[in-house]
């Protein structure tokens, strides 16, 4: 029998890509919880759900050196009863001039609810299409960090829009709610032809560009997207931008990744961009081929630090590779299969962040992959409570919706989780059912969308898990117990404490990795269903140490393995510090023992370091992590466990 000594588990992080992209999350989620600040105790505008938006023809007239726009917007709708009125989201400081249907003027009203509400000479009868324009004009009111926009870079005015989700109304009548996407639009931006300073101004908008058509000193860019899409993904810009391409050959089916970028970036961002086509590549061959694939993806340098989502064209605050990564797994997450309510955001900035964490996966390795599952864990586990899924309450906290700990990062991790509980087969399979789903792609999806076809793809009931990760609190603490009677079989038992109430005990597969005395491995996982959980595992060598979670796998905090060893006596006299180290350890010992050699590990049990014996060891060549160091004496060996920063 061992005797019994304890060990924390540490981890360790702070890579330079890891920093980076936790840089770029935090841009990002603080640029979209800012974009809606001033919108979100609008609630679901319930006059606007007597119609079905089937086109948009969108003709905006804009100068990027003025905060005004003016225009003439075109719907297309199929009454879904019989109908005296219809009703648009627009807000009131917008003046609408005139309402015309097939050259009749319409009786409308503007009220303080931001409607824009028009009376019909006859009722519009169901299941009719019919259609109307209205024409209006104004200054937009920032929705708080830039529903629009106009600023200046390097002296150069410039446009731009950002909706999401309900800055939209802000600067065109539209119908904004999450429940209706428009099924296609035409795009019409009239601008100046050039600015100030005689450089020439480039409009960027949704979809494929048709053309241009110069009338005097203006100029109008047509752009035409013809998949549907949600009021909040329409976006404009316009500055003097330098324009760029990548080819992305798509199966023999090839398209245009188009960037536009400030002239005085321009050298910069070509040399970060083209990683784009890679990006493609990866989650088109992990789910299915880019969803917009006939008509472009594209850039759009703005204003702001992170970045938006806009469908076909994100607009970007920067260019590295976290940041478009993300934006651009949102073509597929967010943009082809959009939330279905703010409750629901996770499936929007959840599965983006994990794409962009499969990234790491796929381009860096393991090893980075696993520094940024740490990074996720560390954010996740800095608070004790906070569930993924939003309740009524916590919509009209734009913190709160945007919460890079728990919307991004534990929506991340917990996409990670449900992967290594169902294997990666069904996982992936699963999401390419969720991504072609007819009710679902290119609409809207709830969380229980996606729970009821990931059981379906794995044959498993989902409930307690989504029930502990995503609809409840916290995250659980385990403690590892174990010992080895003889060399055939191990015996380990699980506990684990909660750090919120609303969880009563985390049901997940436990990793576990067992190291030999003469350098054996071996990984095992443990399907931990109850508290204090005992296993049996037959093994071939005899254990020194045992590590929890060795790839990260699992939200978790503050865990410890009690590590057995031949003399718990001579375990304790002997000590090694500083503990964690970035340069040297110092092996403090009893003088009546004798050390002669000194192994160092690491957590794949690859031996590191090899040398006689010192009591001063310089391990600042050694890779970050975990360290198990072996000690060779004359009483026995000695194993220690290290972290190296």
């Amino acid at each position: 029998m061992k005797t019994l000594l304890f060990f924390p588990i540490f981890f360790t992080t702070l890579l330079g890509f890891s920093q980076d992209f936790n840089k770029d999350l935090d841009a990002i989620s603080e640029l979209e919880a800012k974009s809606a600040l001033s919108i979100l105790t609008n609630k679901v505008n319930l006059n606007t759900g007597n119609y079905d938006l089937k086109y948009h023809r969108l003709e905006f007239n804009v100068n990027p050196s003025q905060a005004f726009i003016s225009g003439d917007v075109t719907s297309y709708f199929i009454a879904k009863e019989n109908m005296n009125e219809i009703t648009f989201d627009l807000s009131d400081n917008m003046v609408v001039s005139q309402v015309s249907q097939r050259g009749n003027l319409l009786s409308f009203v503007q009220n303080s609810n931001d409607e824009l509400v028009i009376t019909f000479p006859q009722v519009q009868n169901l299941g009719v299409l019919d259609s109307l324009t209205i024409s209006y004009s104004g200054n937009p009111i920032s929705s708080g960090f830039g529903s629009f926009e106009q600023s200046t870079h390097n002296g150069a005015p410039i446009i731009w829009t950002l909706s999401e989700p309900y800055g939209a109304k802000g600067w065109w009548p539209c119908k904004q709610d999450l429940n209706d996407k428009i099924d296609s639009i035409d795009v019409f931006i009239t601008s100046p032809r050039f600015n100030a300073f005689n450089d020439e101004n480039i409009a960027v908008s949704n979809g494929l560009e048709q053309g241009q058509v110069i009338q005097g000193a203006n100029k109008t860019t047509h752009f035409k997207h013809q998949y549907p899409i949600p009021a909040y993904l329409i976006a404009i810009a316009v500055t003097n931008y330098a324009v760029y391409s990548h080819l992305v050959a798509n199966n023999g089916n090839p398209f245009d990744v188009v960037n536009y970028v400030y002239p005085e970036n321009l050298a910069s961002a070509q040399s970060s961009t083209p990683v784009t086509v890679n990006l493609i590549n990866l989650y088109a061959s992990l789910f299915e081929p880019y969803p917009y694939a006939d008509e472009k993806y594209g850039h759009a340098q703005f204003g702001w630090g992170g970045g938006m989502e806009h469908t076909t064209v994100s607009f970007m605050g920067g260019f590295s590779r976290g940041l478009i990564a993300h934006e651009l797994a949102h073509q597929w997450f967010g943009d082809k299969v959009t939330c279905g309510s703010w409750k629901d955001i996770w499936l929007n900035e959840g599965f983006a962040t994990y794409l962009s964490g499969m990234v790491i996966e796929n381009f860096d390795g393991n090893i980075p992959f696993r520094t940024w599952k740490q990074d996720r864990t560390a954010s996740i586990t800095s608070a004790t409570d906070g569930a993924v899924y939003l309740t009524d309450q916590d919509t009209t906290d734009v913190n709160r919706i945007f919460n890079s700990r728990l919307t991004y990062n534990k929506g991340a991790m917990v996409l990670h989780m449900l992967r290594k509980k169902l294997g990666d087969i069904p996982f992936f399979q699963g999401l390419k059912n969720y991504l072609a789903h007819p009710d679902l792609s290119y609409g809207y999806a709830k969380t229980e969308d996606l729970i009821t076809i990931m059981e379906a793809e794995s044959g498993l009931d989902l409930t307690e898990f989504f029930n502990d990760w995503i609809y409840n609190q916290g995250y659980p603490t385990y403690s590892i117990s174990w010992n080895q009677p003889n060399s055939n079989f191990i015996n380990i038992q699980i506990a684990q404490t909660q750090s919120h109430p609303s969880v009563a005990f985390f049901e997940a597969p436990v990793p576990l990795r067992l190291f030999g005395t003469q350098g054996e491995i071996l990984n095992i996982v443990l399907d931990n269903t109850v508290n204090m959980e005992e296993f049996s595992t037959a093994i071939n060598f005899t254990v020194q140490a045992i590590l929890f979670d060795p790839e990260a796998d699992l939200i978790s905090k503050n865990n410890q393995v009690i590590l057995g060893t031949n003399d718990f006596q001579l375990a304790q006299n002997v000590i090694v510090y500083p503990n964690p180290s970035t340069e040297v350890i110092h092996i403090q010992h009893p003088e009546n023992i004798s050390f002669s050699e000194i192994q160092i590990f690491n957590v794949v049990g690859q031996k590191v370091y090899q040398n006689m014996f010192s009591e001063t060891v310089d391990i600042s060549s050694l890779p970050t992590g975990v360290l198990f160091v072996r000690l060779n004496s004359d009483q026995g060996i000695v194993t220690k466990l290290v972290v190296k920063k």
